[in-house]
């Protein structure tokens, strides 16, 4: 009796020094980070690594936030790469005073419109994949990017089309919406500075019968046929372009990089190159820990850009921590947290992360693959790390 009175005293002294330690995580109430990206629609497969990468990383590096008292709390919202449904989630955001960082978006076309709303709030967003200028070339202090932009892209693109395809001639398509055809008037305009004969340059919503925009292009005969834009539509107009007996080579930017693009083009475009601001994770040393994990969890191996919003939140942590600290322990303010995220310095997975006045890395990485028959199959052909270019004078 005595030993079990014994070991009853002992449980009951645990228990009491566990409880406040449970009591003070959350005693201070909870904030929350959230994600936009397209978690339905034919981009899902992307969004979606957008939302587990952030789920990855508030999961193991949240214990500084909540050692200060405070619950970590995901909350996901599907953008569905739809402009005014962006907008409209990020006015329900701002509207939520425990959300004090937002991870995303996955299209530039989304996040520019709704990182408006963020800015009335001066909420913090990180972006693992917008690759727009004016994302961060409109100098807003509270929107940053821990990626590439199109403006480098398309010149390192048209670059490698020159100096490595040798190709003399190109015919450009691209989707029309603002990532799209961005990126596909960088390619443009280094192409012609470079020499390169530009056949045609022409945008489409098309998404089934490419057979208008193809027929012509056959008559051209470019070296080149360049898709600004993503997978859903590329992929089946360079398969229909393969069988109406185009023999031109294939390229495009990080739209299309994604495993989706080899199920919807098939051979078509094994062999074709592009460009890309993520990539694999096998290129990154330090993310195997990650991509093991990611495949443990989640059953499947991590998309591009999933590992750029595992260091997307965990720089949004660091910020949330030094916000904290410069409170003395109270909730921060949101115009707090941007300020502290913007002065950051992160090794990452995917590389060290500082950004400049304006949001984006200082310096950046851009990868040129050659896919294959299988997706695992891509190989790497070229890699470049690249400073981001100065803010224009207004």
């Amino acid at each position: 009796m005595r030993f079990r009175l014994t070991r009853l005293v002992i449980l009951l002294a645990v228990l009491a020094l566990a409880v406040p330690l449970t009591a003070e995580a959350q005693g201070k109430g909870t904030i929350k980070i959230a994600t936009q990206s397209p978690l339905s629609g034919e981009l899902a497969a992307l969004g979606e690594g957008i939302k587990l990468g952030t789920q990855l990383a508030v999961e193991k590096f949240k214990a500084a936030v909540e050692k200060a008292g405070f619950k970590v709390e995901l909350v996901p919202f599907d953008d569905q790469a739809k402009p005014d449904v962006g907008v409209a989630n990020a006015k329900n955001i701002i509207n939520d005073k425990d959300i004090l960082a937002v991870i995303g978006h996955l299209n530039s076309g989304v996040a520019i419109p709704s990182s408006e709303v963020y800015k009335e709030v001066n909420l913090v967003m990180i972006s693992p994949a917008n690759t727009n200028p004016l994302i961060t070339d409109r100098g807003l202090p509270n929107v940053n990017r821990v990626c590439g932009r199109d403006d480098v892209q398309g010149e390192v693109g048209a670059r490698f089309a020159k100096d490595e395809l040798k190709v003399k001639s190109v015919y450009i398509v691209h989707n029309k919406n603002q990532y799209g055809q961005g990126i596909a008037e960088y390619f443009q305009d280094t192409s012609k500075k470079l020499g390169v004969q530009v056949l045609g340059f022409e945008g489409t919503e098309e998404r089934a019968n490419f057979d208008p925009i193809l027929t012509p292009i056959k008559a051209k005969n470019p070296d080149v046929i360049y898709f600004g834009g993503e997978y859903p539509q590329a992929a089946p107009m360079f398969r229909q372009a393969r069988e109406k007996g185009i023999k031109a080579k294939f390229m495009g930017p990080d739209g299309l990089d994604s495993s989706e693009l080899v199920k919807l083009g098939g051979d078509a475009v094994a062999g074709m190159h592009f460009t890309t601001v993520a990539g694999g994770v096998k290129e990154y040393p330090k993310a195997k820990e990650f991509a093991d994990e990611y495949k443990k969890k989640f059953g499947k191996d991590p998309e591009p850009f999933a590992a750029q919003a595992y260091d997307a939140t965990a720089v949004a942590l660091k910020g949330l921590e030094a916000a904290i600290k410069e409170a003395g322990g109270k909730v921060p303010t949101r115009e707090a947290v941007s300020k502290a995220t913007r002065k950051v310095k992160y090794s990452g997975i995917t590389g060290s992360i500082e950004f400049d006045d304006k949001g984006d890395p200082k310096k950046a990485t851009y990868l040129i693959y050659q896919v294959g028959k299988d997706w695992k199959d891509n190989k790497l052909v070229k890699r470049l790390e690249i400073a981001a270019p100065a803010a224009k004078k207004q």
